[in-house]
Order: structure tokens, then C-alpha cells, then sequence
């Protein structure tokens, strides 16, 4: 429990398809400072309220206002989540728990506001590329599905533009990826991106490659996978144990990565950088470092020497879109510059 002698508290939430993070922070000078931490299994729960009351049973202090960055299109302060079975409202849930303020954003808008506020040690370069100030941002965040956002700069300060593009359609660049695509078009009809760029996208590369005798499963790999999330199995059979049938999977998801990564970047012309967040991105470093997602990044033609100027970074933060539905909470991004 923390401290609350004439203290009021911001409460923000970061909602996942696989786990909610639920945070008490304070004002700082600079940014929102977290006081306490909590996280849930998401599928373990009938919905978010449920949640919030296991939180406030352990931290009753006041709370001024709350911020939700949450995994799914928001309209009109309601969302009903791409990959929980939950219907989340503002207005429901300022009538349940009587704060005076309640915010729902995207959790890529969320994860958006928070990279102003980070610092170079939160931030893995992939490239040399210099940021420019004021510049555009973008962000994509591969985890149970895919996020993506922009940060515009307009007026002296950074608006955020959701963004559903996870679902825009996957589009092949290759042999090998027109194969996969035909692969999940039969069985699905319609291929968007989050299909083949997220945790269970890189399940399904797996399996097309093994299915379709591109590589050998190893001994007690399906096991492993029973038992655990199998793109974390994957990610560390291909990293650790450099098992050929993994590795070739993990190549390939992040060569989708980079190519997807590149044409955010064209799309919002992200002269202040493409940040790479999620639970995926920081785990596979050692991957994005090899030279294989930056090449997929700036193979756009004409304008792969635009790209190549386009800086890239990994947000190592684990908690930065906590962060950053604090600060829209507190109305701190609205004093960045």
C-alpha cells in the first residue's frame, strides 16, 4: 500500500489481449512517477472492472483520474477489445468507481505518448539515423496482435493518431512469402498483417514451414509448446539453440517486421523515428541486431535512401505505455516539446 498523506493518484492501465498492468502514479516535474504496480491475467478475467476492483481492494487511495491504454479501436470513449471478449466504457466506468475523469486510448496511442519521455537507456538503436526534432513518429508493437500509431507535430506539440493498420492486408514481397500468404488465404480468406506479425503470427510461420517440409520439429518441441506460449518456445529455441526449423521461422517474421516497420515509416514520413515496442521486440534483439530487419526496413526502392535517414529504436521499457496513459492522464503530453 502506498502512502497516501495529502496525495492524490492518477491510476493508468495498459490492457493486453495477454496481460493488464495496472499502475498508481504521482506527478513528477517532468513526467508521472509510478508509485505501484500491479498485473493480471487478462483471459483470467470477465472484464476490466472486474480487475479494477481486485487493484482497489489492495490500493485504496483517492484517485483524481484514470487513463486506459487498451488493445483495440476506441470510439466515443468505448472499445471492444480485438482479442479479450471485453466491452470497456468510459462512462461505465466512471459510474462504477465514481472518478471524476476516465480515459480510454488505444494502447499504441498510450505506448505513443510515452516516447518523449523516454531516456536514451529505454531506447536500442538499430541504426545511425539521427532523430529530427519535431519530427513525425511511429510505432509499431507485434505482441498477442499487432499496434501501430503515429505521433504528428503540429502546433508545438505531438498529436497522436491511432491507427488500426495491424489489419491492413499482408502484403508478400517474396517467393517464399506469396507462399505463406496462400497458405492463410486458404483457411482464412482475408490475410492481414497481425496474421503473420505478432506472437501466435510467428506460431503460424512455424508451422507453415514445418508443415509445408521446410525443416524438422525438434524432439519434444510440440511439448514444450503445450505447455508454454509457442512463440516464446520458438524465439528461444531459435536464439539459444539455434534449432534450423526456429531459426528459419524467426528470419522470416522479422524480415516482416523490418518491410512493415518501413512502410509505417513512408506512411507517416517518421523523420523523428520508428520505435519498435510490445513484448516481442526487446526479447528478439539479438535478431534485430543481425542486419536482417534493417535491410527489410529500407528495401523500398526509390526510397530506400530516405529510409536509411529514418532512425530506428527499441523501447526497452517494458511499462512505457503505463507511462504513457499516465501522462495523458495528467495532461503532461500535452506540455511536450
Amino acid at each position: 500500500m502506498v502512502s497516501t498523506d495529502n496525495v492524490t493518484f492518477i491510476l493508468a492501465g495498459d490492457i493486453g489481449g495477454t496481460k493488464t498492468n495496472l499502475g498508481l502514479f504521482v506527478r513528477g516535474k517532468r513526467k508521472p512517477i509510478l508509485k505501484s504496480l500491479e498485473t493480471y491475467v487478462s483471459q483470467e478475467a470477465r472484464g476490466l472492472e472486474n480487475i479494477l476492483e481486485r487493484f482497489l481492494e489492495r490500493h485504496n487511495v483517492p484517485i483524481t483520474s484514470a487513463c486506459f491504454g487498451i488493445a483495440g479501436p476506441v470510439n466515443n470513449g468505448r472499445c471492444k477489445t480485438t482479442n479479450l471478449p471485453w466491452d470497456v466504457s468510459e462512462r461505465r466506468l466512471e459510474n462504477r468507481f465514481g472518478w471524476e475523469r476516465v480515459l480510454l486510448v488505444n494502447d499504441l496511442t498510450a505506448t505513443a505518448y510515452a516516447i518523449p519521455f523516454l531516456t536514451k537507456r529505454e531506447l536500442f538503436p538499430l541504426n545511425k539515423a539521427k532523430t529530427t526534432r519535431k519530427g513525425n513518429l511511429g510505432v509499431l508493437a507485434p505482441g498477442t496482435g499487432l499496434g501501430t500509431a503515429l505521433l504528428i507535430w503540429k502546433d508545438g506539440r505531438y498529436i497522436p493518431v491511432p491507427s488500426e493498420a495491424g489489419h491492413v492486408d499482408f502484403a508478400p514481397r517474396n517467393e517464399a512469402e506469396i507462399h505463406l500468404w496462400e497458405y492463410l488465404y486458404q483457411r482464412l480468406g482475408h490475410v492481414s498483417t497481425e496474421r503473420v506479425l505478432s506472437g501466435p503470427g510467428l506460431f503460424i510461420i512455424y508451422c507453415w514451414l514445418k508443415y509445408t517440409g521446410q525443416g524438422k520439429e525438434p524432439t519434444r518441441m510440440a511439448q514444450k509448446m503445450e505447455e508454454d506460449d509457442p512463440s516464446k518456445v520458438i524465439c528461444e529455441a531459435a536464439l539459444v539453440d539455434r534449432q534450423p526449423l526456429c531459426v528459419k521461422a524467426l528470419d522470416l517474421f522479422v524480415s516482416i517486421f523490418g518491410a512493415t516497420s518501413g512502410n509505417l515509416a513512408l506512411t507517416g514520413l517518421t523523420r523523428g523515428g520508428i520505435y519498435l515496442g510490445g513484448g516481442i521486440a526487446p526479447k528478439i534483439l539479438p535478431k534485430l541486431r543481425d542486419g536482417q530487419f534493417m535491410k527489410a526496413f529500407v528495401d523500398k526502392g526509390r526510397f530506400s535512401g530516405l529510409l536509411s535517414q529514418v532512425p530506428v529504436r527499441v523501447i526497452l521499457n517494458d511499462l512505457a505505455a503505463l507511462l504513457g496513459a499516465a501522462a495523458y492522464a495528467s495532461g503532461s503530453c500535452h506540455e511536450i516539446t
